[in-house]
């Protein structure tokens, strides 16, 4: 299991853009407390150990300070750039309790079916999970160096961290590597570009013949 990071919150008595907007220029952040039919608290806790629990792909943490409890990052709402936290979400948890999320399916590794002229086509790009808070991955990654032409991995395929069970359908393709589609002709481009120069002519010789 791996170790629980701490963040020390405070209450935050205030709200709103403008509130907020203060409390990051003081180096902190705002977020919120909800979860098993008790009350949503608002909460503030410093930027700099947010970052660095984030960075380390912790999402199952302790909160200390005004509340004393084990939460779950949620939701984490970025600037433009998806360099800095603006919010959190936590939602409260048990250690053993099972949840469900949504993380991003990525893929690892060069196919070698592509060197036979395959082209490889991702058709899942999210999937739903249920596992354990301290199980709980940032994503989950398909190693494809294994992929040949014509070849299809399924999700019920997918090397899944301990405890991470996969929900819904798993006969789904998640990824394939199949014939390359081949562009339209040159040729019949620039015959479909031709036509209006055709109608532009036609036009300038009805405009003579009025003349």
């Amino acid at each position: 299991m791996a170790e629980i990071k701490s963040l020390a919150v405070e209450l935050r008595q205030e709200t709103g853009k403008r509130r907020n907007r203060r409390l990051r220029k003081a180096g902190k952040i705002p977020a919120v407390l909800y979860g098993h039919k008790q009350d949503v608290v608002s909460l503030s806790l410093p930027a700099d150990e947010v970052a660095a629990v984030i960075r380390h792909g912790n999402r199952f943490v302790a909160l200390t300070g005004a509340v004393n409890e084990r939460a779950f990052i949620k939701e984490c709402q970025w600037n433009t750039w998806g360099t800095e936290v603006l919010h959190v979400d936590f939602a409260r948890v048990s250690e053993h309790e099972r949840i469900r999320m949504t993380v991003p399916f990525d893929l690892r590794g060069e196919a070698p079916g592509v060197k036979e002229g395959g082209v490889v086509k991702q058709h899942i790009h999210t999937v739903e999970i249920e596992c354990e808070p301290s199980n709980a991955p940032e994503k989950i990654d398909l190693n494809i160096n294994h992929l040949q032409f014509n070849q299809i991995i399924h999700l019920s395929e997918v090397e899944l961290p301990e405890g991470v069970k996969i929900l819904g359908d798993l006969n789904i393709p998640a990824v394939e590597c199949t014939e390359a589609v081949e562009a339209p002709e040159a040729e019949e481009a620039a015959a479909g570009a031709e036509e209006p120069e055709v109608i532009g002519r036609k036009k300038e010789d009805e405009e003579e013949s009025e003349k």
